[in-house]
């Protein structure tokens, strides 16, 4: 490559939620993943004759709250359009959506870099549409459509192409994830389809002192974030690679679409883009405009919490945590929460991310839950750091009582009498162990005094076997003391 040839990444982003309401969008069949195929199905979301939607409440407030998540302004009016075209898992030959008055419109999302310091992306819109059915291509040589999916309320989310490397484009698809859990309006499960992802990329190349664009490439429905980073960081380079061959540059007509194929790890050439036009847009007249009052919205409003990358700064701030810690701490809501009210009960933060971290998450991971849904209570939890930090067990016996306290739904206090895990800390009773190690050792305690390069390996022997004398329970700090007092 010339040295005077530079380029610069530009990435946006649509992101499809599917939001986690019992019924459809416009009708009231379940809204279940797994079920046998075309049984959540109904002449309203089959789009039989003479049939009428009507909408989700709780849908459009679901979306208003991501919309107020998000910085946006919030749409007063908005309406209902049909977006026409033509594929078998869309019964009616169209799709309910929001074309020129989005519920939402003009906000920003913060998300972290790699640098530990956030940058804003910015929004263009967040509206409402219907998911469309499923293609299954596994039975054969020819297709099968499951229509389950059809109507479940979804919304998109249409970023500036504000990016420019593949890591930050993964950031903003996780901090999406982890605000929408948090918000409780979407489970996020790519694995079930609830979150996919459509980049779209293009290079600003600079050669010569003269500036050129490459085409704008969408590549379609990826589901992981492993995809989604892998199929920008491909396509930045089959860019390059293309306008170096033949200098291709954007124009009228030539954005297209690719798929990811995730065994070769390419891009793969779909089809030419639609424009909007080609979708003939024109107001649903089965539907009603909506009307958003400032009452309701105020309600919505109430309903908005600490959103997770700014729980992930306080914590950094305000508890000295690392970024790394502050971030598993914050991945969902309700083991966040449990670190927060157990702080206001008293317990140390370092201490209490490290149980949590290290203990909670392991026992939740094996039963399929967050360690916040393990059903502790907050003032127990914090009890238990309480009893590391006062010496009364020792760091080592906490993941034992917190994992008995899982099982069994005992306080800390008790368990740590019950397994015998309670620390002795009277200097009379371990002063009489200590000499009795002294005695028995004298090499090692001639290594001590005498200074040296053996010393400090000697002190933690004799420590050890202070420890082992007493079968785990002495307390190493008091041990510690009595040694410095003996020994100096």
């Amino acid at each position: 490559m010339s040295s005077d040839l530079h380029y610069k990444l530009i990435v946006g982003l649509e992101i499809h939620v599917q939001l986690c309401t019992k019924s459809k969008m416009f009708c009231g069949c379940a809204v279940e993943f797994g079920q046998k195929p075309n049984s959540r199905v109904c002449p309203v979301c089959l789009g039989m004759p003479g049939v009428l939607p009507v909408m989700n409440k709780q849908a459009f407030e679901y979306a208003v709250l991501v919309g107020l998540a998000l910085n946006c302004e919030i749409a007063q009016f908005t309406k209902w359009d049909r977006k026409s075209y033509y594929y078998p898992d869309l019964p009616k030959n169209y799709q309910i959506s929001q074309y020129d008055l989005p519920l939402s419109a003009n906000g920003y999302i913060e998300i972290p870099l790699e640098s530990g310091k956030t940058k804003n992306i910015s929004i263009i819109r967040a509206h409402l549409e219907e998911d469309a059915g499923k293609n299954l291509h596994t039975a054969g040589n020819f297709s099968q459509v499951d229509l389950n999916r059809t109507g479940t309320p979804l919304l998109e989310i249409v970023t500036e192409p504000d990016m420019n490397s593949a890591a930050e484009v993964r950031a903003l698809a996780v901090e999406l994830q982890r605000m929408v859990r948090f918000l409780g309006v979407s489970e996020a499960d790519m694995q079930k389809g609830h979150m996919r992802f459509e980049p779209n990329i293009n290079l600003i190349i600079t050669r010569d002192g003269t500036e050129y664009r490459t085409p704008i490439v969408e590549i379609k429905n990826l589901n992981s974030f492993r995809a989604l980073e892998r199929s920008v960081d491909y396509e930045q380079a089959r860019q390059l690679d293309e306008f170096l061959e033949n200098g291709v540059v954007m124009g009228m007509g030539n954005k297209t679409t690719r798929g990811w194929d995730d065994e070769k790890e390419i891009t793969v050439l779909q089809r030419e883009k639609e424009e909007a036009h080609d979708y003939r847009y024109f107001p649903d007249p089965d539907l009603v405009p909506v009307k958003m009052t400032p009452q309701w919205l105020s309600e919505i409003q109430g309903r908005l919490c600490e959103l997770p990358i700014k729980r992930q700064l306080r914590y950094v701030d305000q508890y000295k945590l690392s970024d790394y810690d502050a971030g598993v701490l914050t991945a969902d809501r309700s083991t966040s929460d449990l670190f927060d009210e157990a702080v206001k009960a008293g317990a140390e933060p370092k201490r209490l991310c490290n149980i949590i971290t290290q203990t909670g998450l392991k026992i939740a991971n094996e039963k399929g839950c967050s360690a916040g849904d393990l059903g502790l209570k907050a003032q127990s939890v914090a009890n238990l750091a309480g009893m590391i930090e006062g010496g009364t067990i020792s760091a080592g016996s906490a993941g034992q009582i917190f994992e008995a306290m899982v099982e069994t739904g005992k306080e800390p206090e008790v368990l740590a009498e019950e397994l015998n895990l309670i620390q002795k800390s009277d200097a009379g009773e371990l002063e009489a162990i200590v000499d009795k190690v002294l005695a028995d050792n004298p090499k090692a305690v001639d290594d001590v005094t005498g200074g040296g390069k053996k010393s400090k390996k000697a002190r933690g022997f004799l420590l050890g076997q202070v420890m082992q004398k007493s079968k785990g329970q002495a307390n190493p700090k008091v041990v510690s003391e009595i040694l410095v007092k003996k020994l100096g």
